[in-house]
C-alpha cells in the first residue's frame, strides 16, 4: 500500500488546457486592448487638430513657425483682438446667425408638412426627389443660381443667402421628419378624427408636438449646416451680408496667410457651434434614434 501511494502522485499528471480555450482566452484579452487603442486613436485624430489651433491662435506667426514653441511659448490675445476688433467680426457673426436662423426656420415651415405628406400618404417618389436633392453637388447649381439672382438684382443680400442655404436645410429636414412621422402611430390621428379634429388639425395638435424631438434634431443640424457653409456665400453674398466663413478667407492672400488670426477666426467660428453641439446632442440623438427605431 505503502509503494502505491508513493507512486500514484508522480503519475498523476495536470492534463493539458484545450487549444480552443486558450484562444478564446487570447481572443478575450485582445479585444479590450484594441477597443482601447482604436477609440484613443479616434480621439486623437480628431482632438489634435483643435488643439492646434486653439494654441496656434494663443500664438505670433514667428512662434507657429518655430518647431521649438510648439508646446512652450508666451500666450498672446492680439490675433483675437486684431479678429474682433479691427476686422469687425462682430458683424459677419450677426450675418452667419441671421441667415442660419431665417433659413432653419423657412424650411422646418416648409419641410415639416411636406414631410407629413409624404409619410402619411407614401409618397415614395417624392420622397426619392428630397433624397437626391441632397445628394446633388451644391456647385453644380451656383453658375445657374447666380445667372437668376444676378438677372432679379438679389445677388448680395440676405434674401439669396437665406434661399440658397435652404437648398441644403430644406432636403435635409425633410428626410429627417419622414422617418419621424414613419415612427408615429396612425392611431392616434384617426382616434383625434373620430373625437372631431380635423386632419390638419389632428396633425396640428396631436403629430407636431410629438414631433418636437425630431424638430429639434432637424432644426439643429440644420442651423450647424448653415452656419458652417461656405461656398453659397463666397460667389452669392455682399460686403455687407458676408458670412464667418467667408470672411475667415480673407487673412489668406495671394503672398502670405495670417496663421495667428486665421486660427483665431476658426476657434470664434468653431466655438458656438461646439457649445450648442454640446447642450443639444441628447435632442440630437434622442431624435434621430427615435425616427430609426421605431420606423
Amino acid at each position: 500500500m505503502t509503494d502505491t501511494l508513493t507512486v500514484q502522485p508522480e503519475l498523476i499528471r495536470a492534463k493539458p488546457e484545450p487549444e480552443r480555450s486558450v484562444k478564446r482566452r487570447s481572443k478575450g484579452r485582445a479585444y479590450p486592448i484594441f477597443r482601447v487603442l482604436m477609440l484613443t486613436l479616434t480621439v486623437v485624430l480628431f482632438v489634435a487638430p483643435l488643439v492646434w489651433m486653439v494654441m496656434a491662435s494663443l500664438k505670433t506667426n514667428v512662434d507657429i513657425y518655430d518647431p521649438g514653441k510648439t508646446f512652450a511659448f508666451t500666450p498672446t490675445l492680439d490675433n483675437y483682438i486684431n479678429v474682433l476688433s479691427r476686422n469687425n467680426y462682430f458683424t459677419f457673426i450677426f450675418n452667419s446667425f441671421w441667415v442660419a436662423l431665417w433659413s432653419t426656420i423657412f424650411s422646418l415651415i416648409l419641410g415639416v408638412p411636406a414631410a407629413y405628406a409624404m409619410s402619411r400618404f407614401t409618397m415614395h417618389r417624392s420622397a426619392m426627389v428630397v433624397l437626391m436633392a441632397r445628394i446633388i453637388p451644391g456647385v453644380s447649381l451656383l453658375v445657374p443660381w447666380y445667372f437668376i439672382f444676378a438677372n432679379l438684382k438679389m445677388v448680395g443680400g440676405f434674401g439669396v443667402l437665406i434661399l440658397s442655404h435652404m437648398f441644403v436645410a430644406l432636403p435635409l429636414i425633410v428626410y429627417i421628419m419622414i422617418s419621424y412621422f414613419d415612427s408615429m402611430p396612425l392611431e392616434l390621428e384617426e382616434q383625434a378624427q373620430v373625437d372631431g379634429l380635423t386632419p390638419i388639425g389632428a396633425f396640428l395638435r396631436i403629430s407636431l408636438p410629438l414631433s418636437a424631438p425630431g424638430l429639434a434634431t432637424a432644426g439643429i443640424l440644420s442651423f450647424i449646416f448653415s452656419w458652417n457653409n461656405f461656398m453659397f456665400a463666397l460667389v452669392l453674398s455682399g460686403a455687407n451680408t458676408k458670412t464667418l466663413p467667408v470672411a475667415i478667407f480673407n487673412f489668406v492672400s495671394y503672398a502670405s496667410i495670417d496663421w495667428g488670426s486665421l486660427m483665431s477666426a476658426a476657434v470664434v467660428v468653431t466655438v458656438p457651434i461646439m457649445v450648442i453641439a454640446l447642450f443639444t446632442q441628447k435632442y440630437i440623438v434622442s431624435g434621430l434614434t427615435a425616427g430609426a427605431t421605431k420606423g
